[in-house]
């Protein structure tokens, strides 16, 4: 890190007629994309294949999921406060290697241990790390764009959603799951890697430049709604606002209620008398869907309060389970696709945007990786209850009533947040 930090930093690696920072989205873009590996939509296409050639158990292989994926994520705070201390460029740049080097891992597995440690590897540094890193970088970047900023970034994200699994499935059924592994190593070392190391700058005014372009500021607060707050808190000054907590649990709602009912997406519709092919529907839709929705959060937050916004979102959650517990026809697979690509399309942005409008860039590595730690640690928990409760009533509509209680909670909590007011301690 030493050698990588001598290196210049002081100026663009290329000169643009348009602002940087929009380079620096691309880039964001690009982490959000290969952290892919790292992804349950990738990982789970991988599942069989190690229940069929290793001869594990289904619970076996997905309990070792679960217990990698929550170690992970109580490690992820690590990972902000070292992109405090050493910067985005150097962090992109030493997980995408070390991603690689997990998928090449990952390739030679020949034991449960290995693969525990496989799966703990993508989960931190692909999962966790490829989107806490471009969350932490753009807004540095911009700050009446923000919005719109972080949209353009998650374009990555659908991007990799959507192409992941049917190329994990061709690659695994043509070459194997072995190769397979291989070849995403090999295209993050060959693409990622050097993308983010030549053309990642930290801040603007790394190379002389101001957040938004250098004309912008004189503009950046005309908006009344926009809620940004450019004085920097440390992660424990934040951690003493009603705020910060409230937000906290904002995000793990999502991971948690979102994870559950995907793990467990094709039971729920085939006990609603539908296919797998409706399921896999559903959640194609909700990408689609999602994708569009993405900039129209975008828009909402850079022009209305975040917290009305993060509100709307909940509700959304609220509207999405009770379409899920009513579900009896295709029709309304279609209508439940849509409403949960809404929502989680509304979500993606506003869940990244709400941590550096109320509590600054400075310290937002130190901050955001608590945040995705309880977003990881959610995700890691969130088909346990589903599974139990299957097992004592032999369906899901009883979990799905009892889980309302999370975004009701959540989207009161989110009304309550104001923005916290700095006191210099």
């Amino acid at each position: 890190m030493e050698i990588l930090s001598s290196l210049d930093q002081t100026k663009a690696p290329i000169h643009t007629k348009f602002y940087y920072g929009w380079i620096v989205v691309a880039v964001a873009a690009l982490s959000v994309f290969f952290s892919g590996p790292g992804q349950t939509y990738s990982i789970s296409i991988f599942k069989d294949y190690y229940i069929e050639e290793f001869q594990y158990s289904n619970s076996f292989v997905s309990g070792l999921y679960s217990v990698a994926t929550l170690l992970a994520g109580l490690l992820l705070f690590l990972i902000g406060k070292l992109t405090d201390k050493f910067g985005q460029r150097i962090m992109m740049t030493v997980i995408g290697l070390m991603l690689a080097i997990t998928c090449f891992w990952n390739s030679f597995i020949i034991g449960p241990v290995m693969m525990f440690l496989g799966f703990f590897m993508l989960r931190l540094f692909g999962q966790g790390s490829l989107t806490l890193l471009p969350n932490t970088l753009v807004p540095q970047w911009f700050f009446g764009k923000r919005g719109k900023a972080l949209s353009i970034m998650a374009i990555g994200g659908f991007v990799s959603s959507a192409l992941f699994p049917p190329l994990n499935t061709y690659l695994n059924s043509t070459l194997g799951w072995r190769t397979t592994w291989l070849i995403w190593g090999v295209l993050l070392l060959v693409i990622f890697v050097p993308i983010a190391f030549l053309f990642v700058r930290n801040k603007p005014e790394d190379i002389g430049l101001q957040i938004d372009g250098k004309h912008s500021t004189n503009n950046v607060s005309s908006s009344l709604h926009i809620e940004v707050n450019e004085i920097s808190w440390t992660l424990k000054e934040a951690m003493k606002t009603k705020a910060f907590w409230f937000i906290l649990f904002c995000v793990g709602v999502p991971a948690l209620v979102n994870t559950g009912i995907t793990f467990h997406i094709v039971s729920i519709i085939q006990l609603k008398g539908l296919g797998v092919g409706e399921a896999s529907m559903i959640l194609a839709l909700m990408a689609i869907v999602g994708f569009p929705l993405s900039f129209v959060s975008g828009y909402l937050v850079d022009r209305f309060h975040v917290k009305y916004v993060l509100a709307l979102t909940f509700l959304g959650h609220i509207i999405s389970i009770l379409f899920l517990l009513q579900l009896s026809s295709f029709i309304g697979a279609v209508v439940y696709g849509a409403v949960w690509g809404i929502v989680n399309g509304l979500e993606r942005i506003v869940l990244s945007i709400v941590w550096p409008n109320y509590f600054g860039r400075e310290h937002l590595g130190s901050i955001k990786g608590l945040a995705q730690s309880v977003m990881v640690v959610g995700s890691a928990l969130g088909p346990l209850p589903f599974g139990l409760f299957f097992d004592w009533f032999h369906g899901y509509n009883e979990i799905l009533i009892l889980i309302i209680i999370f975004p009701l909670v959540a989207g009161i909590l989110a009304l309550l947040s104001n923005k916290p007011e700095y006191k210099k301690t």
